[in-house]
Order: structure tokens, then sequence, then C-alpha cells
């Protein structure tokens, strides 16, 4: 894999016609596999025969992965992302109640209320040249402000967090420079934690402190399985979280024992919501505009009302991941993948930019971009018993988003070539490092 990430679509496309299952090599000469298909991909997701924690990582397990791997994040974190079975569906339960469709409805005012202050902001925010980063200024602030706000994390931290995942997460770092980034975001944290508990609120901190403390939640109790399922079976997206809606946030006592959370678990679903709460949608919003950009005949439908920002949002996921290749899922026996043996216990990536375009799924039109494509059930949020917990959010966010970004600034253009945008270091990530437009 191309720790640089300089062409991550020619990449996933290469190894998409290899095979379903290519073998790769990991930073540090790591062997490893990516699912590059989107069919074998749905059902490598939600095998029961593969795993998320390192328990299963053979190499791993043998003492053959350096103390100091730029993956070891990935791999070691201590969380929902790498548990399994009991441990995933209760660490899974105490974060569900915050993303119930209630909630996040809840929070549309508060997200078109930064949105517009973002946006009236933009002028300011340009160049002597007139130009503006579009991600800087608006894609970043939008999502980071969203999770801080829903974790309670303080706005002194959150340029430093972001700093600090940026580099956790791209692989074209040294392995010192992540692990250095590991540590400096867990100080953050511990600090947050420190804050949280000195003055509790209504945020989702204070709650999964209660919940270590063997407390109740602020709300009261609910039904966490229950809404964990409502997440999982929503698989394609546009369902995530249908049915009853139960709106306490964790540490409701259901007539036993409250769910406890360790120090190191508490550690890690905080980084997880931090990462993916405002990665993978700065991502979103950044493609979504680029590609935009690059086909303004698309543009045109949308701003006359033709096709909806539902729609645009559902074809960037498809066409243009936010996330490129994610890490790690573990067979826990030999598996056959379209005919290639992953063998127990080899790291695997989910090549979800890979998979979103593929031809097998999609049409012979797959690598093309189009907003009045048929619906269809794209992998960008994964599926199975991991699928993406904010997915609502991300999309509630991008669709407010790009509607009044649009709204404000129908001109907008890129300022310098596409092909000239600077690719976002690593192959996990997707997308560009800055996005110049003029606002027209």
């Amino acid at each position: 894999m191309d720790p640089s990430g300089a062409a991550v679509q020619a990449e996933a496309a290469a190894l998409r016609e290899s095979a379903a299952a290519c073998p790769v090599l990991l930073p540090g000469d790591v062997p490893g596999v990516v699912i590059t298909r989107h069919r074998e991909l749905r059902d490598f997701l939600a095998d029961p025969a593969v795993a998320k924690n390192a328990r299963h990582f053979a190499a791993f397990q043998r003492g053959e992965i350096p103390a100091q791997w730029q993956l070891n994040a990935f791999a070691l974190v201590s969380g929902m992302t790498t548990a399994d079975g009991d441990d995933h569906r209760r660490l899974r339960g105490l974060a569900t109640k915050a993303f119930t469709p209630r909630r996040v409805a809840a929070m549309r005012p508060w997200i078109e209320k930064l949105t517009g202050d973002l946006l009236a902001e933009l002028p300011g925010r340009r160049d002597a040249d007139g130009v503006v980063d579009l991600r800087r200024w608006f894609a970043y602030p939008l999502p980071m402000g969203v999770i801080c706000e829903l974790l309670g994390v303080d706005t002194a931290y959150r340029d430093r967090l972001h700093g600090l995942t940026h580099r956790m997460v791209s692989t074209s770092t040294t392995a010192a420079e992540a692990m250095a980034a590991q540590v400096g975001i867990h100080e953050v944290l511990a600090q947050v934690v420190a804050d949280r508990r000195a003055a509790p609120g209504e945020d989702l901190t204070s709650a999964l402190i209660a919940v270590r403390g063997g407390g109740h939640g602020p709300d009261g109790e609910g039904d966490t399985e229950g809404d964990a399922r409502e997440e999982t079976e929503g698989e394609s997206g546009r369902d995530a979280g249908h049915g009853r809606e139960q709106d306490a946030l964790p540490g409701g006592d259901r007539g036993s024992a409250p769910e406890r959370l360790s120090d190191d678990e508490l550690a890690g679903t905080l980084l997880l919501m931090i990462v993916a709460g405002h990665e993978t949608t700065l991502n979103l919003i950044t493609n979504a505009v680029r590609a935009l950009c690059a086909h303004p005949e698309q543009l045109a439908l949308v701003l006359a009302g033709e096709v909806t920002w539902d729609a645009v949002v559902e074809e960037t996921l498809r066409w243009d991941s936010p996330v490129a290749n994610f890490p790690f899922r573990y067979p826990t026996a030999d598996l056959v993948v379209d005919g290639v043996t992953v063998p127990r216990g080899t790291p695997v990536l989910a090549g979800y930019a890979a998979a979103g375009r593929d031809p097998r799924e999609y049409g012979q039109d797959a690598g093309r971009f189009d907003v009045t494509r048929p619906a269809a059930r794209h992998l960008a949020f994964g599926h199975g018993a991991h699928y993406c917990l904010g997915a609502p959010l991300a999309r509630l966010e991008a669709v407010i988003a790009l509607r009044n970004l649009y709204r404000a600034y129908p001109g907008l253009r890129l300022a310098v070539p596409d092909a000239t945008l600077p690719p976002l270091p690593g192959f996990i990530g997707n997308s560009v490092g800055e996005l110049p437009v003029r606002l027209g």
C-alpha cells in the first residue's frame, strides 16, 4: 500500500481489478489483505468468522509487530471499534443514546446556526487573491464543532485534537510520530475527562463518566441494546436508527447492575468519537464540493431543484468515500474470498474506495459521478454489527453544509485545477489536504 496516499483511487482500481481479496504489504512490511469488491466486502464485514480484536492478529500475538508501528492505534485501542460479541454490544449500547434519531434531529437548529456563522465568516477568510481554503475554514470547523459539542469538549482543545488525530491516521508519518500523536491525544482526552468530572454537563463524556463510576446518566434509563440493534439494522444508511426511539443517555439501570466502562474503554470511546466524528465528515463535505466543482452539469441539476442534496451526499459517499481503507479485521479461521484464501489472523483492510466504484455492483459507469443514479446500497459507513453509529449525524451535517453553502455562494468554483489539489497523506483517509475556492 502506498503510504503517501498519492493516488488512492488509482490504487483502489488496480487492486479491485486484480482480485476481490488482494495481498498487500502494510507499513513496516507487515503482510495484510484488502477486500476490494462490493459484494465480497459486504459479506466479509458481516461474516461471524471475522473479528475485530487484536487477540486474533496472528503476527501481533507472535511478537512480530514492532512496539512502535504506525497502525497500532487502529489495532490496539480499547473500545467498540476493536471489540467483539458481548463486549462490542455493551460498549456500543453505551454510546448509542447520543445518536438516536430524535437526538440527531434535535441538533439540527444548532448545526444550522454554526453553518450560517461559518459561511458569514468566509469572505473575511479570503487571501489577497480572493481565494479561501474551504476545507480549513468550513468543512473542518463544522463537524469538529458538532462532535465537540456532543462530547462536551472545550473549544480550546479542538485544533490540537485535529492536528493530533490527523497525524495519527496518516500512514505517511513515521512510527514515532504516530505514537507521539497517540500519547498527545490521550493527554488531551484525560484533561477533557477531568474537566467533565469537575463540571458534569448534558454531554456524552459526562454520561460515560457516570457509567464509569457506576452511576446513572443525566437522562435516566433506556434500552441500550434495542437502540444498538436499530442502528445496525439500517445498514443501507437511509433507515439507520428508525424504529423505537429511546433517548436516555448511557448509565440507566435496566433492573440490574449498571453497565461498566473501564478507564481504557472510556479513553478509547472518546478517541473513536473524535476521529470518526469529524475526520470522516470533513472529508465527505470536501469531496462533495470538489465533485460538484468538477461536474457543473450535476450541480446545475441540484440548484434547479431536480435532485436533492441527500442524493449528492449518497453519491459522494459511494463515488469518493471519506475513508479509503479502514483497518482492521481478522479472520478467526482460514477464509476463502472469491477463490483467494485469507489465512487466519491476517490483518484485513476494508477497501471502501475500491468497493464504491465496483462495476460488478454499480454497472459499467461506476466510475462516473452521477447524482441522478438510482439509490444504491453503498458501504461507506460499513456493514453489519460495526455499522457507523454516527451515520445519521454525518448525513445531516453534510446536507445542511452543502445546501447552505451553495445557497450563499452558488457561483463557488475551484481556484486551481483539480489535478493540482494535494492528496490527503495516507491510504486510510480519502480526500485532499486543502480546497482553495473562489466564492463567486
